[in-house]
Parts: structure tokens; sequence; C-alpha cells
């Protein structure tokens, strides 16, 4: 896992793109390739990491994180591997799809242009 002191201008390029591919945590699956994703900085809530199995299932209280940091892909075709959960009201959640643990991200349905990638729920190399 990537340090809580990890500079930023290691990851990020002076035009805001990521400069390092985006792996998966558990895996090491390449998620992103480098200068495919704009670094953005918006609150949002996503759940405790999980098999994609029980992530669909949560009811009432969910236990998670509200991350900051984050990844804007306008195009799903621009990842490498990725997958979505069951839409989650107007939420998809974004799994690795080589071993499904998650979510990595967050995607609102209402816009369709808009796929977030926690920093720090995935690697940089």
């Amino acid at each position: 896992m990537d340090k809580e002191g990890t500079e930023r201008s290691d990851l990020v390029s002076e035009d805001g793109k990521n400069i390092k591919s985006v792996l998966c945590q558990r895996c090491g699956s390449k998620v992103l390739c480098p200068g495919m994703a704009v670094f953005a900085e918006i609150e949002l809530f996503l759940p405790s990491m999980r098999k994609k199995s029980s992530l669909s299932n949560t009811e009432g209280s969910v236990d998670g994180d509200t991350l900051t940091a984050h990844w804007l892909v306008d195009d799903m075709f621009s990842f490498e591997n990725v997958g979505f959960t069951k839409d989650v009201g107007k939420i998809k959640y974004l799994i690795c799809a080589d071993c499904e643990i998650g979510p990595i991200g967050w995607h609102c349905l209402d816009d369709k242009k808009k796929f977030y990638i926690a920093l720090d729920r995935v690697n940089h190399e």
C-alpha cells in the first residue's frame, strides 16, 4: 500500500493526470495506464473493501470511508481492467475485474462521463 506521506506530485503530472499505472491493491491487476485519468478532489463515501457478492447486499448502515482524493476517468473504455457492482440506488461501485475486491471507485448513473477511483484504494507503480 502507498504510505500516507506519498507526495501527490509523485502521482500527478503538471497537467493533472496520473503519472503512474493504477493497480489493484489485492492482486496487482492494472486498472489504469499512465495518463488516462485526471486528479479530482471530491468527497465520496465508499463502503469498506470486500468481495463483490457482499457489496450489493448492504442493508441499513454501511461501514466505509469518506474519501476526497480520486482519479477521474471520463470514459469507461479508458480502464484496462475494472468491474461494476449491480446498481445500489443510482450508484455503481467500481471493483477489480480480476479478484472482484472493492469498491475501489464510484460511478453515478446520472452522469455517464464520470468514473472515480479512490487513490487510497489502489496502488501506483
